[in-house]
């Protein structure tokens, strides 16, 4: 299945239903194709780990074949990407149908039952923390100007190049409005960042 454009709060109910109907006609699961994606944000994430373990309860498997940078950005910064992969058995038997499911197929049962402790805990980080993250782009957007998908950037940005989780960094964003003081490192980087995108050159349409 081909996913394509922005993952978001905006588009997670029309991609909960796409998934979901192409789940319900698929034998196996379904192996997604992410490379087109634009933008992706903790919505489009709850809405792929939903879908993943609607998948799991019934013995079928949501695996990510392709993706693009800001999918495995995200996956990267969330500890994620693991739960979509398809065992390295299947590849090996040239994924041919067994009778156990592919993402439990030799697995040991105590295998199983971590790699299904793991969904729940980034899931539930997941559900936690956007409450929070969804502020702070919000804050972004708020103070330069900035669309959603840029101001997702500038907390991305931030999160890498100070080794920060992405949620310690939206705390500190949505603190600072309320009179906390940014740590100097973050404020360096949000001006560096929201500057290279505001002088970044825009690419004209083909049209």
């Amino acid at each position: 299945m081909v996913v394509s454009g922005v993952l978001d709060i905006h588009t997670e109910e029309a991609l909960q239903d796409a998934l979901c109907e192409a789940l319900n006609q698929s034998v196996r699961g379904i192996d997604l194709d992410l490379s087109e994606v634009e933008f992706c944000d903790c919505s489009g994430l709850n809405t792929l780990l939903s879908v993943r373990r609607r998948a799991l309860d019934e013995g079928r498997t949501v695996a990510l074949q392709v993706a693009s940078g800001v999918v495995h950005r995200l996956l990267s910064i969330t500890g994620t990407r693991s739960l979509f992969t398809v065992p390295d058995e299947e590849h090996e038997n040239g994924g041919a149908v067994s009778g156990a499911p592919a993402e439990t197929e030799g697995m040991s049962l105590a295998e199983a039952d971590q790699d299904l402790r793991i969904e729940l805990v980034q899931l539930r980080r997941a559900m936690q923390t956007r409450p929070v993250i969804d502020l702070a782009r919000g804050v972004l957007m708020a103070s330069f100007g900035l669309s959603a998908e840029d101001a997702w950037k500038v907390l991305v940005t931030l999160s890498q190049n100070t080794n920060t989780k992405l949620h310690h960094v939206a705390d500190d964003l949505v603190g600072a409005v309320t009179g906390a003081a940014l740590p100097e490192p973050f404020q360096q980087q949000v001006a560096a960042t929201v500057n290279k995108l505001q002088t970044e050159p825009v690419t004209p349409g083909v049209g």
